[in-house]
């Protein structure tokens, strides 16, 4: 598994690489998720897609600062991308979507909940981001701060996927 920040992989602490194991098998199913607007999500339903998820909250700086980059990376149809928000740590629904909305957040907002980060993954600080390439597997994650440009470039370093 790779950071978004760079083409290196980076090893990890062993209890962190062996929750990331189990995580990754929970994950090689799907995940389905609701958005604030009642439409439903699936990863199995964005095939063929790059899919970002990213764990936030209305009160976490970095969390605020890359929001820019994820309304770019959603609105750019060039990168085969589709972002899903993950509010943590709200008061109530009415909270995070009118905090979205302030923001001009077209992307779909997801409330979480533990089940959520369960079919998705852990949480281990905010923000966190999975990418899942367009057949559907987690390769990447970052905890912390990530930027348009990081997820464009781990995104072209990928080959194209091969026509059948």
């Amino acid at each position: 598994m790779q950071t978004l920040q760079s083409g290196r992989f980076y090893p990890m602490w062993l209890a962190g690489l062996l929750l990331a194991l189990m995580v990754s098998a929970a994950q090689a199913a799907d995940f389905k998720v609701t958005d604030t607007n009642g439409k439903p999500h699936s990863l199995s339903g964005y095939k063929g897609k790059w899919v970002l998820v990213n764990y936030w909250a209305t009160w976490c700086p970095p969390c605020l600062e890359e929001i820019p980059d994820l309304i770019a990376l959603h609105e750019n149809k060039k990168n085969n991308l589709v972002v899903i928000g993950v509010a943590m740590d709200y008061r109530n629904a009415k909270q995070v979507t009118d905090f979205a909305e302030g923001l001009l957040v077209e992307y779909p907002i997801v409330l979480g909940t533990p089940e959520i980060v369960s079919q998705i993954g852990p949480v281990q600080g905010l923000p966190t981001t999975y990418l899942f390439n367009p057949e559907g597997k987690m390769v990447a994650q970052q905890v912390g701060l990530i930027t348009r440009a990081s997820v464009e470039s781990y995104i072209a370093s990928k080959p194209a996927r091969p026509k059948k």
